[in-house]
């Protein structure tokens, strides 16, 4: 009796105090966004067990402890959506679609429509290897990928997967329970390298090139300072618009969860510095470039998912990719796209190959090595992570690169310690996949992952 009248008391104030200010009231909306469309992708593209992938991706969030109590998902597997509310309130729902993934519902966009079947293409190299986990047979290399699950000296890993391809070889790898080879893990901003390719599929095309002014229709008066942002600029993510992540709520968790255009919101993004002068962590770019992309090729969600196979995933067998988009129809290409561990790891091998898959440009001669260039005052560079600096981040205090890593290694990398660590010099490229919540989202475990690995293949 006492727990529900505490229970009661703390919904009667979280209630009041959303009433009385719009902004925590926004906060619920979000969070309450944020377990429908998270549970949505994880069970009904992931297949994961819906209690555990709250317990690890939800529950841990800043501040989710003070309601996660009053947080309630409804799964519903019949009609393919989850409905959440918190403490009886804040109804949001998002709905699975075959080909598309998981879509917030907002008024006149409830029910998406599913992709058809993808267009027939012939993977260019055979799959990395059958449906069993591949146990390195290198004790070293084993050892190092076990210690990446196993290592309880700081915050928890909750390391998923681990994949190692030397030469374009898969030589180990690991699952943690629930998790195999054939489970495709959200990306988070991983994703923003994947528009990184898009991109260049495009230039390598003729149909855009970096140097050119970002189309943006809101941004073409004549006395928008705006019109001076480049495609460049937004891969660099030196536009102008400062950080829009931060950790718990931000611009960007408003745009991924609060609207329904995230294109359009993203537009609206005022300049903090002129274009090109300071780096600054911007998803907004990412969904900008998400909609150019579209834009470029006239292309609704099933022709960019089909243009994608072909010209990227199909090619590569990247066979498990899934793409999500907003309500209105926009690549999520800031942070949300599914694909296994090992079609991750054929990612990276690409870049690893210079943009070439077995004897085939995919991207344009030259793109990896302009993508690896350093952004002037940063260690990014054009959507993919560098390791040439061991300066921090302000205003987040932490790393640029990889500790430990050679410093030739780059990196796609997403929230909660998603990781796809590319490493010319040891033909190397090593995946991990995991829900570390801590800071640097166990980026010393995957320091220590890497230096172990490369060291390990040196030995006799």
């Amino acid at each position: 009796m006492r727990i529900v009248t505490v229970f009661g008391f703390l919904a009667a104030v979280m209630t009041g105090a959303a009433v009385l200010s719009g902004f925590p009231s926004r906060l619920f909306a979000e969070a309450s966004s944020a377990t429908s469309q998270t549970l949505c992708s994880k069970v009904f593209i992931s297949g994961l067990d819906p209690k555990q992938a709250f317990d690890d991706h939800m529950a841990p969030e800043p501040g989710m402890f003070l309601i996660s109590w009053a947080v309630v998902p409804d799964i519903d597997r019949v009609r393919g959506e989850v409905r959440t509310t918190i403490a009886g309130f804040y109804p949001r729902r998002s709905v699975y679609a075959a080909g598309r993934g998981c879509t917030l519902s907002y008024p006149g966009f409830e029910n998406p429509l599913p992709l058809g079947a993808l267009p027939p293409v012939q993977a260019l190299q055979p799959p990395l290897a059958g449906e069993q986990t591949v146990v390195a047979t290198n004790p070293l290399v084993r050892a190092a990928i076990d210690r990446a699950f196993t290592d309880t000296s700081g915050d928890p890993l909750r390391t998923k997967a681990v994949v190692v391809l030397h030469e374009g070889r898969l030589i180990g790898e690991r699952y943690a329970p629930g998790v195999g080879p054939g489970t495709p893990l959200l990306g988070h901003s991983i994703t923003k390298s994947v528009v990184n390719a898009l991109v260049g599929v495009l230039a390598r095309d003729g149909m855009l090139s970096v140097s050119d002014k970002a189309p943006v229709r809101a941004w073409q008066s004549a006395d928008d300072e705006r019109q001076a942002i480049t495609i460049e600029n937004l891969l660099r993510m030196n536009a102008g618009f400062g950080f829009d992540e931060g950790g718990g709520a931000s611009v960007a968790t408003h745009m991924w969860y609060g609207e329904p255009d995230t294109a359009d919101f993203a537009a609206s993004a005022e300049l903090q510095s002129a274009p090109g002068t300071h780096w600054g962590y911007s998803s907004r770019s990412f969904t900008l470039l998400s909609r150019i992309v579209a834009d470029r090729l006239k292309a609704n969600p099933q022709e960019l998912r089909d243009f994608a196979w072909r010209e990227l995933f199909g090619p590569l067998g990247m066979t498990s990719f899934t793409p999500e988009f907003d309500a209105t129809g926009t690549f999520m290409g800031a942070q949300a796209s599914f694909a296994t561990p090992r079609d991750w790891a054929r990612f990276g091998q690409l870049y690893l190959d210079d943009g070439v898959v077995a004897g085939k440009r995919i991207l344009p001669e030259g793109w990896v090595k302009w993508t690896t260039t350093p952004t002037p005052g940063s260690g990014y560079g054009a959507g993919f992570w560098l390791n040439n600096t061991d300066e921090v981040i302000e205003p987040w205090n932490m790393r640029w690169g990889i500790p430990g890593a050679p410093r030739d290694a780059f990196m796609a990398r997403g929230y909660m310690g998603q990781y796809i660590v590319i490493i010319p010099s040891a033909r190397l490229v090593i995946v991990r996949f995991g829900q570390s919540h801590g800071k640097g989202a166990g980026i010393e475990s995957v320091g220590a992952l890497v230096s172990s690995v490369v060291e390990a293949l040196k030995a006799p």
